[in-house]
């Protein structure tokens, strides 16, 4: 019985591949917003009724692909801040930067995926938001990292408003360390920003406008570094 039972879960997890494959082609020709398991079970020359065995509805295979990018896309950043695990602080936070904006040139459907448009009628689950948060963490640890070297400074910057300090306070603990405010509000700047510097490249918006894309995203990032107080 167990050898049964281990060939129908290696069968399983073969279609279950087959499907978000074909599911990401038909995001690559179509975008999410088309995205129907009528249309993948087709092509794969399944009945719908089957694959409605492996993913109940629409949503439940867009968020099994959503978390499956952020989960490739964390697994990238977060081999960039190890392999960087010897160099200076700046450098560290620019690997990780790096290792974003390589991921979304290489995936720029799963990039839209997860940054572009919303899909229409859908809403993502609970179950996103920690695959979500894996390369704020990973810049959250050379920020921290930082601080236990002496390479983390205080931001050179206005005090902060009053409510912007409370979100900075309950982010520190959300994360589990004593950054200070300054420094917490400026690396969740830097976080948005740096999916708003990859977006503009990935969607085309630095055409006839930005040549020096390596250099210019350099560039960027250590001024990010800077807000953060690297």
């Amino acid at each position: 019985m167990s050898v049964i039972k281990g060939a129908r879960e290696r069968a399983r997890v073969e279609v279950t591949a087959a499907i978000k494959e074909e599911a990401r082609r038909q995001l690559a020709a179509e975008g999410a917003a088309r995205l129907s398991l009528r249309a993948v079970a087709r092509e794969l020359g399944m009945a719908s009724s089957a694959l409605y065995r492996y993913f109940p509805s629409r949503d439940d295979l867009l968020t099994a692909l959503i978390i499956d990018a952020y989960d490739s896309l964390g697994e990238a950043a977060e081999a960039a801040l190890a392999e960087s695990a010897n160099a200076s602080a700046a450098e560290r936070w620019t690997a990780v930067c790096r290792a974003v904006r390589k991921w979304a040139l290489a995936h720029p459907h799963e990039y839209t995926l997860l940054y572009g448009s919303p899909v229409p009628g859908y809403r993502a689950p609970q179950d996103t938001v920690a695959p979500a948060a894996r390369v704020g963490l990973a810049l959250a640890a050379v920020a921290r990292d930082a601080q236990a070297t002496g390479e983390l400074r205080s931001p050179a910057a206005k005090a902060l408003p009053e409510r912007v300090r409370t979100d900075a306070e309950r982010i520190a603990a959300d994360l589990g360390s004593d950054l200070p405010e300054p420094a917490v509000a400026g690396l969740t700047a830097a976080w948005s920003q740096l999916f708003g510097l990859v977006g503009f490249e990935v969607f085309g918006h630095f055409h006839n406008v930005v040549e020096a894309r390596d250099e210019f995203f350099d560039h960027s990032c250590a001024a990010l570094a800077h807000q953060v107080g690297l």
